[in-house]
């Protein structure tokens, strides 16, 4: 039996979607916080789900929603302005097709992004650079105290100069229910020990979970030895090159977080 593969296209406006695969699947996050609906997109306020902690879980409210809610086989994550395709093209046409998940995942149980690399820091100083330290704090007491057996994985992860980020994969139903799982079991006692303050945070930094679970999905596929093969990521938007390297650089020189 063919299985049946739902993607999720993960957006909080409306956006280009592709329209030749019906494999793709876009999904309003945070619709529980908004009185807009997105025509064609599915809602991620419907059955189970945590839709209203979207501004501090980001797109993994779409992941969440999946988990009680499709009754797919195969089960993915992208983002309205990324998409997994072998092609640089910025085209919603060359992203991967039905057939091309078939045939990647008859070798591997999941797909993930190209390996995103630092080079001149480890992830762990990457987060503390770019976000509030007292997040990572917690996440690592967090795995020691509920996850002891994750927790040198994590370190050994945590010191490395790549990840898999985006909150990005294509995976089996077996994977993904036990990621989802381990993943918001997580998650969800770091947000009772940080909450409160996360609340006092600008915007960008309330979306502290979403940040988190980047630093999660390595630590879960090499803990229980599943296999992955890697898929280049394409961004569909233009991107301000300009901008981003003067971020870098605020980073570097101590205008970070801490």
């Amino acid at each position: 039996m063919v299985a049946k593969i739902q993607i999720l296209v993960a957006a909080h406006i409306q956006a280009p979607m592709p329209s030749n695969n019906n494999i793709y699947m876009p999904i309003q996050v945070g619709s529980a916080i908004t009185s807009k609906a997105f025509p064609g997109y599915i809602a991620d306020d419907t059955g189970t789900n945590i839709s209203n902690k979207n501004p501090y879980f980001n797109e993994l409210t779409a992941l969440y929603w999946a988990r009680y809610n499709s009754d797919a086989d195969v089960i993915g994550l992208v983002h309205y302005r990324r998409f997994f395709s072998f092609s640089k093209k910025k085209d919603l046409n060359t992203i991967l097709s039905e057939t091309d998940i078939q045939d990647l995942l008859k070798k591997t149980s999941v797909l993930v992004p190209k390996k995103r690399r630092y080079w001149i820091e480890s992830s762990q100083s990457h987060y503390r650079h770019a976000h509030h330290g007292v997040a990572l704090d917690v996440l690592r007491e967090v795995i020691a105290d509920n996850q002891p057996a994750y927790l040198a994985v994590y370190d050994r992860n945590m010191a490395r100069t790549w990840a898999h980020m985006f909150n990005m994969f294509i995976m089996r139903r077996d994977e993904y229910d036990a990621y989802v799982d381990w993943l918001f079991e997580i998650l969800f006692l770091v947000e009772k020990r940080i909450q409160p303050e996360v609340i006092t945070w600008d915007t960008y930094e309330q979306r502290v979970y979403g940040f988190l679970s980047e630093r999660l999905l390595d630590v879960w596929l090499e803990k229980n030895h599943v296999s992955y093969t890697e898929v280049p990521v394409t961004f569909m938007a233009k991107q301000n090159w300009l901008r981003k390297g003067g971020r870098f650089l605020a980073r570097k020189i101590g205008f970070g977080r801490v």
